[in-house]
C-alpha cells in the first residue's frame, strides 16, 4: 500500500483507539488517582515496549538522545498525567474535544519555531475545525454547568507538548524507524516515573482490591495498546506524512471519545454532532491534496 492510503488507514485507527483512551482513563480513575493512572499508563507502557524492542536502544546515536529526551517528556511524560488531572473534573468527551487544538499549535510552532512552511488553505481547515471544537466546547459548558473548566487547561498544556513533540521527531528524528523512538521514549521515563511515585507514597499506601484491580486492568489496556502500540503507529504516521496530518487525528478523536461518553451516560446534543462535521471539513481542508 502506498504511502499516501496507509497514512489515512493509520489515521482511522488512531482515532478509535485514542478515542477510546479518555473512558478508559475516566474507568481507571474509580481506582486510582490521578497520578498513579498517570505513572501507571507510563511503567507498564514502558515494560511491554522493552520486553519486546529493548535492543533497538542501543543502535540509536549519541545525538539523537537529547530530541529523544524532549520527545519524551513533552509528548508522553507531563501529558499522561495532566490528562488524568482534568479528566478527574471534566467530562471524557470534553477532555477530547480541547485536545482537537493540536493541530493548530503544530501549525502555529511550526512556523515560528521549526521553519516549516504551510499552505493558506491549511490553515483556512485548522480554522474551520476550530470553530466545530469552540461550539462543542460552549454547548458541552452549557449541558454541564457544573464541569470544573480550570483543568481543562491541563488538557490545552498538553496540546501544546503533542505539537512540539510531533515538530521534534518530523525535523530531528526523522532518522530513526518508530519502534525505536518509542522505545527509547519510555525507557527515558521509566526512572522519573518512579521518582514521582516514590514521592507520592504510591508503594506504602497503595491497597489491592477489587476496584483498584480493576481500574490497573483498564489502564494496562491503554498502556498496552492505546500508548505502546498507538505510539508506534503515530510515529510511523509523521514520517510518511507531515506534522499537520498526523497531528490532525486529534479531530477525529472526538467523535470516538463523544461516542464512548454517551453509552457511559454523558450529555450530547444535535448542535454537537453538527460540529463534529465541521470539524470533519476542517480535517479534509488541511489534507487535500493540490
Amino acid at each position: 500500500m502506498k504511502n499516501k492510503d496507509l497514512r489515512w488507514v493509520y489515521l482511522l485507527i488512531l482515532s478509535i483507539i485514542w478515542g477510546s483512551s479518555f473512558i478508559l482513563m475516566k474507568k481507571a480513575l474509580i481506582g486510582l488517582t490521578p497520578i498513579q493512572v498517570g505513572a501507571l499508563r507510563i511503567l507498564i507502557t514502558a515494560f511491554f515496549l522493552l520486553l519486546i524492542w529493548h535492543r533497538k536502544i542501543f543502535k540509536i546515536q549519541k545525538r539523537h538522545w537529547y530530541y529523544l529526551t524532549l520527545n519524551g517528556f513533552l509528548g508522553t511524560f507531563f501529558p499522561a498525567f495532566l490528562f488524568a488531572y482534568a479528566i478527574q473534573k471534566i467530562d471524557s468527551s470534553i477532555a477530547s474535544i480541547l485536545n482537537s487544538l493540536t493541530p493548530l499549535f503544530t501549525l502555529i510552532l511550526g512556523a515560528i519555531v521549526f521553519g516549516f512552511s504551510f499552505r493558506k488553505r491549511q490553515l483556512i481547515g485548522v480554522l474551520i475545525g476550530l470553530i466545530g471544537t469552540v461550539l462543542l466546547i460552549l454547548k458541552g459548558a452549557e449541558i454541564n454547568p457544573n464541569q470544573d473548566y480550570f483543568y481543562a487547561g491541563f488538557v490545552l498544556i498538553s496540546s501544546v507538548g503533542y505539537a512540539f513533540n510531533v515538530n521534534i521527531l518530523k525535523k530531528y528524528l526523522y532518522e530513526l524507524d518508530a519502534i525505536s523512538i518509542t522505545v527509547a521514549n519510555f525507557f527515558l521515563l521509566v526512572i522519573p516515573t518512579l521518582i514521582v511515585l516514590w514521592f507520592t507514597n504510591f508503594f506504602t499506601t497503595f491497597e489491592i482490591s477489587s476496584k483498584s484491580i480493576t481500574a490497573v486492568s483498564y489502564i494496562t489496556i491503554l498502556a498496552v495498546i492505546g500508548t505502546g502500540l498507538a505510539k508506534i503507529m503515530f510515529n510511523k504516521l509523521i514520517q510518511i506524512s507531515t506534522p499537520i496530518f498526523s497531528s490532525s487525528v486529534t479531530y477525529l478523536i472526538p467523535i470516538v471519545a463523544i461516542t464512548w461518553g454517551i453509552l457511559d451516560g454523558e450529555k450530547i446534543s444535535a448542535i454537537q454532532f453538527f460540529s463534529a462535521f465541521i470539524i470533519l471539513l476542517g480535517v479534509y481542508l488541511v489534507n487535500k491534496s493540490k
